[in-house]
């Protein structure tokens, strides 16, 4: 809990800047939105996990029957209901929640979506589980992680730095292979991979998968 807190206060900080700034790849992204869309139906019940300040929920809402987007932080969740009021969005739901102790019943939604978080989560193990009890039989998931353990080893030095001068909240270290073993240990088939990247090195595999 006390991670999840001091999370939770880098992030509320962050909300004003985070929405603010401009996607940087925005093709990749626009990639991204047109496989997810793939996979979903009109009817439609979607939970997204790590919405941030609801740009994907927001954008995905036309596309589903309804839409519940959860966050760790307060001041992300203000902000997407502020987007939501103003852009009239009646079918988006935004609340603060954990995905590890999201609390609905089992077999709610028919797809689950986390994108750019997965990475963030401390208890991921048991993030991932959740989410295959809250999807129905053969409910689909659906992320974009960012894998750190594939980049420059650099980045395991500076990141702990930035993390001791608040710069950073909690980062895990893993790579795409790893990330999908522990999606198929919780109860997934992986349908799908991609790279949606533009330009660069692409870290941040699309994954699909389907509730066993």
């Amino acid at each position: 809990m006390p991670q999840i807190a001091n999370d939770a206060r880098f992030w509320d900080r962050a909300a004003g800047r985070y929405a603010a700034d401009p996607i940087a790849d925005l093709a990749g992204y626009e990639r991204t939105l047109e496989r997810t869309r793939h996979y979903l139906k009109g009817g439609d019940a979607v939970f997204e996990f790590g919405c941030g300040t609801g740009t994907t929920a927001l954008g995905l809402a036309s596309a589903v029957g309804r839409i519940v987007a959860t966050d760790i932080s307060g001041e992300m969740i203000a902000i997407a209901r502020g987007r939501a009021e103003a852009a009239g969005c009646a079918n988006a739901d935004f609340q603060v929640a954990t995905p590890d102790a999201m609390a609905c019943p089992d077999r709610t939604f028919d797809v689950a979506l986390g994108f750019n978080i997965l990475h963030l989560v401390a208890a991921r193990e048991a993030a991932l589980r959740n989410v295959h009890r809250m999807l129905k039989p053969d409910g689909i998931f659906i992320s974009k992680t960012p894998c750190v353990g594939d980049a420059n080893p650099m980045m395991r030095i500076v990141l702990p730095l930035m993390q001791l001068v608040g710069k950073a909240p909690y980062v895990s270290v893993f790579g795409a292979k790893d990330l999908e073993r522990e999606i198929a240990a919780a109860g997934f088939e992986i349908i799908e991979r991609g790279r949606h990247a533009s330009r660069g090195k692409d870290l941040r595999p699309f994954l699909v998968a389907r509730k066993r």
